[in-house]
């Protein structure tokens, strides 16, 4: 997932490596949708980085849903993020926010109520995605890849999160994650499954393992380039189930 600051040569080299640690890449991008995907609706994210999206040719070449990204911890709003999340909507995509955390940083909770007050809201519209929480390795330190939290507290911030999202919008978030991360840093925990849906991070041709709990994945993230903006999703199901989805 996109990470929107700027950080020291050093702390990008640790970013880019995180990266690759965290997702497996089997390829960095595919020229086409997995196979595994077939049919199903396409989508993307986008974060700063994309900037001004042509939401229309986005649609044309595909997208039907986009998450963007609106916060990090509790210093950063991406400044792109009104007119990405409007554009997309004027554009009839589906579309969501998403807020990046850093656990280390400040509580669950407080970076919840962050999120939520800078763009993490939820609408019953049947065009608004739930609140989604892009939980990862570091990027911004290889020897604390889980932030410096135990697997237990680590659990615990993401449980804060969660309620502090659930108490502001009515809707529990979508993890964003991968197989890895979710065993080294939760102890492939299980509190999650039950009520969270699943936005599964692994460029490969197939989704894989996915983390404890979970049977399918909701979003899977297959690819960090190609012919949408940003990285490229799908939806694992129908139009029509997706804006059920979206209707809560």
């Amino acid at each position: 997932m996109a990470r929107d600051r700027k950080p020291s040569r050093r702390r990008a080299a640790v970013a880019a490596a995180s990266s690759v640690a965290a997702l497996t890449l089997g390829v960095s991008a595919l020229a086409e949708p997995p196979a595994q995907s077939a049919g199903l609706p396409r989508g993307h994210d986008v974060s700063s980085h994309q900037k001004h999206v042509n939401w229309r040719k986005a649609k044309s070449k595909g997208a039907r849903f986009v998450y963007v990204k609106a916060t990090e911890s509790t210093t950063y709003k991406n400044p792109y993020f009104t007119q990405q999340y409007n554009g997309a909507r004027t554009a009839r995509l589906v579309r969501g926010a998403y807020h990046f955390g850093v656990p280390n940083q400040s509580s669950g909770r407080t970076q919840a109520s962050y999120f939520v007050r800078n763009g993490g809201a939820w609408s019953r519209d049947g065009w608004t995605l739930p609140p989604a929480l892009d939980i990862e390795y570091n990027p911004y330190s290889k020897k604390h890849k889980c932030y410096g939290l135990s697997k237990a507290r680590m659990v615990s911030w993401i449980k804060s999160f969660s309620n502090e999202v659930l108490r502001g919008t009515g809707r529990r978030p979508v993890i964003y994650t991968n197989y890895h991360w979710w065993k080294t840093c939760t102890g492939n925990s299980r509190a999650f499954a039950a009520n969270h849906a699943l936005w599964l991070a692994r460029y490969d041709e197939s989704s894989g393992a996915l983390p404890a709990g979970w049977t399918y994945w909701t979003f899977w993230q297959y690819a960090n380039r190609g012919g949408l903006p940003g990285d490229q999703n799908v939806f694992n199901g129908s139009m029509a189930q997706l804006q059920r989805f979206a209707r809560g």
